[in-house]
């Protein structure tokens, strides 16, 4: 960056007109001209473009502040510009202050806390379709995207039913209405009538407690032992409030115009509704609800290469980040597939948002009610309004659409296909299949049935270094006792399989979640299926299927010599004649033109190998005009911000939690997070790879393993926190600040 452009004053505007027009574009251009500057609009401020500076921004929480009183300004300090608005605890707050408070409400949305809402959140999509969909048409978001998020935010609260309505309304004003306008107005009026109802619940749980949200959050002690301020669960309930509504009524609307201008996609999530899991933070990364937030910077500090000054305000545009090519290659593609957990749409370090999971929750349920009882909804693009101003929060205040009218659930609901939480598995046999592939048996340690599970499925395997990886399920379907999985190892990956072919031997247990399938069989008169060395392993499931069902099918195998293809005489048995092996030592190449020009009319194609053999397929299918029948499975995993270590070096050693008090022993074949969850069962976390910051949690003595992405070489020789999704511990005992 040049003296000039460091100094200069740019005429950026995230509320301008062009930047309402097209953000991604209009944060492209600043990118490739002057990523870091300064501006002179809404009183001046710095602005980023990069996910590296908004990531260190975000996480920096000595040099940039979240808190008002840094802005010498009474008004909300996490946006720019500033405006009226009740302080928010704890995103309004830096650490230490802010620390309480999150402890406070972690424990209410862990993932085991948001999976016993479920139910109640597919109750109230279900009744929302209800509601309009004999009529054939709705606006999503007066029908659905509002209503739904209000009633489950309220009702976990323990806000009455007729309260939803009435409080959801100001906070959809407050984002939808042009500054100023009479709307605006009605939404201030609104939001101080939801203070008075927080304070009059907060008073009645008080003297009479319930199963809900606000009696744990009155029931509370702080860090002395008193009980929280009852201004002080305003702050918090308020912000609970804020955040479970709009924003997730921002990410499904805008999901569904999408899918509705997309309907290819939109087919694929119908055919194949357990992408929708992986699908979900694609349309996290796209269509971030919360566009931007400020910080105030406390000292003089210089974010890429422009210099700041103590006292001025910093932008950090979640969007711009979410669509840094540097991080997420061709990012204005929406791809269902693509690994978009880095994404910055729930922010990162110390402010994370503490809903990730329910916010996630709600969507895919809102989602595969439209997806699976409105199948061919169509927005109608002429009737759509946006928010005034994309440049904080971006969303929809109408989506009017029209589908096939369809029956109501009468009381049941649609639900959708639970995130679902980790169970252990324990490997019953482990044998060689071919050269470098192991083949593992796993069954319930208890004797229990396996989860049921249809060809294209895979399951996760959490290992004890804190990696997770997915491995197709290629036994049968019918035999609910057992899952077999096959592992290639690769020498030169990062570490995962290498990790499974030193473990894995009878007896061994290992966490797994699933099975889930982004790769379905769907129905189809006949077959062609194209398998590459371990992409076998969907594919011999799904022979298997072809030949119970009577169907017809053809199976190419290729592979790099017989002696390293997987599976080979079972899948021959199954296949018979219409098998063609085609090892390269001595075949060649497979002609792949020829071979999919030999595909029936009606026939469903299916590619599961390495990425050169998928993209050259789908090169053949387009020129021969057949792509909307080709379906692939990519070996999707993003392991890229994986830090390589060998995971024999694992040793046993001790934790101690120094407020809850317990002293752990974590052996050399567990993850640490795993350990401590057994004491903090409200332990917040997400991504488990160590990279998005949830678990961050100061090191009070001992000498942490770092095996994160996210912690700056400085942060790790300073060994003052760590990431303990993935970390590990060097010395004998470590101590942590939990």
């Amino acid at each position: 960056m040049t003296q000039q452009q460091m100094t200069q004053q740019e005429q950026f505007d995230h509320h301008s007109d062009e930047c309402n027009a097209d953000p991604v574009a209009y944060y492209a251009a600043y990118r490739e001209g002057c990523p870091v500057g300064r501006t002179s609009a809404h009183g001046g401020f710095v602005y980023t473009t990069r996910y590296a500076d908004v990531a260190r921004i975000a996480r920096d929480d000595e040099a940039f502040s979240s808190a008002r009183e840094a802005t010498g300004v009474d008004g909300v300090a996490i946006v720019i510009p500033s405006g009226p608005g009740l302080e928010q605890y704890p995103i309004e707050l830096d650490p230490p202050r802010a620390t309480g408070y999150r402890d406070l409400i972690n424990p209410l949305l862990t993932p085991a806390a948001v999976e016993r809402l479920r139910p109640m959140i597919a109750r109230h999509a279900a009744r929302a379709v209800d509601a309009f969909i004999e009529l054939g048409s709705a606006d999503f978001v007066r029908d659905l995207t509002n209503p739904v998020p209000a009633a489950v935010t309220l009702d976990w609260l323990g806000f009455p039913e007729e309260d939803w309505a009435r409080l959801a309304g100001p906070v959809h004003d407050i984002f939808a209405a042009p500054a100023g306008s009479e709307r605006a107005q009605r939404g201030a009026e609104g939001l101080a009538y939801m203070e008075r109802r927080i304070r009059e619940l907060i008073r009645d749980r008080r003297a009479e407690p319930a199963e809900d949200a606000v009696s744990a959050l009155v029931g509370a002690r702080d860090e002395h032992g008193e009980p929280f301020g009852e201004d002080e669960l305003v702050s918090v309930i308020g912000l609970l409030i804020a955040g479970g509504v709009d924003t997730t009524t921002s990410l499904t609307g805008s999901t569904l115009v999408h899918l509705s201008r997309n309907p290819e996609q939109r087919q694929r999530l119908i055919e194949s509704p357990d992408l929708l899991e992986r699908a979900t933070e694609e349309f996290l990364r796209a269509f971030a609800p919360s566009q931007s937030m400020a910080r105030t910077a406390l000292d003089d500090v210089e974010i890429g290469g422009c210099p700041v000054k103590a006292g001025e305000r910093v932008l950090i545009p979640w969007v711009a980040a979410n669509h840094d090519p540097a991080v997420f290659p061709e990012p204005e593609e929406i791809r269902l597939d693509r690994d978009a957990s880095r994404h910055l749409s729930f922010g990162i370090g110390s402010h994370r948002c503490a809903g990730a999971h329910l916010a996630r929750a709600m969507f895919r349920e809102m989602m595969t009610q439209v997806l699976t009882r409105l199948p061919d909804f169509r927005v109608l693009e002429d009737g759509l309004v946006g928010y005034p101003t994309n440049g904080n929060q971006k969303g929809w205040d109408a989506i009017p659409a029209v589908f096939t009218p369809g029956p109501r659930a009468t009381g049941t609901s649609v639900a959708a296909s639970p995130l679902g939480t980790a169970y252990d598995l324990t490997v019953t046999r482990a044998e060689p299949a071919a050269d470098g592939v192991l083949a593992l048996t796993l069954a319930r340690p208890d004797g229990a049935e396996t989860p049921a599970w249809e060809p294209g499925a895979h399951l996760e395997l959490r290992l004890p270094s804190g990696r997770v990886r997915q491995y197709s399920l290629c036994g049968d379907p019918d035999d609910r006792t057992r899952y077999r999985i096959a592992v290639l190892r690769e020498p030169d990956g990062r570490g995962g399989s290498e990790e499974v072919h030193a473990l894995a031997r009878e007896g061994v247990t290992f966490g797994v979640r699933g099975p889930r399938n982004h790769f379905p069989l769907v129905d189809a008169p006949s077959y062609l299926f194209l398998a590459g060395g371990i992409g076998v392993t969907p594919i011999l499931a799904m022979v298997r299927a072809a030949a119970a069902r009577g169907a017809g099918f053809r199976v190419v195998y290729g592979g790099r010599t017989r002696a390293t293809m997987a599976f080979l005489d079972e899948l021959a048995a199954l296949a018979g004649d219409r098998l063609r092996v085609l090892p390269q030592d001595e075949a060649g190449v497979p002609d792949l033109k020829a071979i999919l020009a030999e595909a029936g009319p009606d026939a469903a194609v299916y590619c599961c190998g390495p990425t050169g053999m998928i993209a050259a397929a789908e090169g053949v299918c387009d020129e021969l005009g057949i792509r909307p029948r080709l379906h692939v499975e990519r070996f999707t995993g993003d392991d890229s911000l994986e830090v390589a270590f060998d995971p024999a070096l694992n040793t046993e050693f001790d934790v101690h939690l120094a407020r809850t008090g317990a002293t752990l022993r974590v052996p050399a074949d567990r993850r640490l997070i795993e350990v401590v969850q057994e004491a903090v069962p409200g332990l917040s976390y997400d991504c488990e790879k160590g990279y998005c910051g949830a678990c961050e949690t100061r090191v009070l003595a001992g000498e942490p393993e770092h095996r994160d992405s996210l912690l700056t070489e400085e942060e790790r020789a300073a060994g003052r926190t760590m990431m303990i999704c993935v970390g590990r511990c060097t010395s004998s005992r470590l101590v942590l600040d939990l």
